[in-house]
């Protein structure tokens, strides 16, 4: 990849497993295993918090890293999600498609990739 200042990867997860998206050690475990498998540094632990009304409530992850941050947000009641992951670091996308794919068993993704460049 040329130089740029970040990669980002914008995922809309759809069909996720509905077990898997409200819980909360399991996001906890997905975020800790993609953070080690993008090669990146986590800066604390993921903040993982369930809140909202109707068809918006559910969990939302922050993970801060060295690089950026890791975020997403879970759909209780329609079993989709939407993920983003922010680096100043190259990172594989396929490998973040891959551990989305393991955690919550999604059945399609619809990925954006940008470079980002002031």
């Amino acid at each position: 990849m040329a130089n740029y200042w970040g990669y980002h990867l914008m995922l809309d997860c759809a069909g996720a497993d509905h077990a898997s998206i409200t819980d909360s050690a399991n996001i906890a475990a997905f975020t800790k295993e993609l953070v080690k498998r993008i090669d990146m540094v986590a800066y604390g632990e993921p903040q993982i918090v369930n809140f909202g009304t109707g068809n918006k409530a559910g969990y939302t992850l922050v993970q801060l890293i060295e690089t950026s941050n890791i975020c997403a947000h879970f759909c209780n009641d329609t079993d989709t999600f939407y993920l983003d992951v922010f680096s100043c670091k190259t990172f594989d996308k396929d490998v973040v498609v891959q551990t989305v794919r393991e955690f919550f068993h999604t059945n399609s993704e619809r990925e954006l990739f940008i470079t980002r460049q002031a």
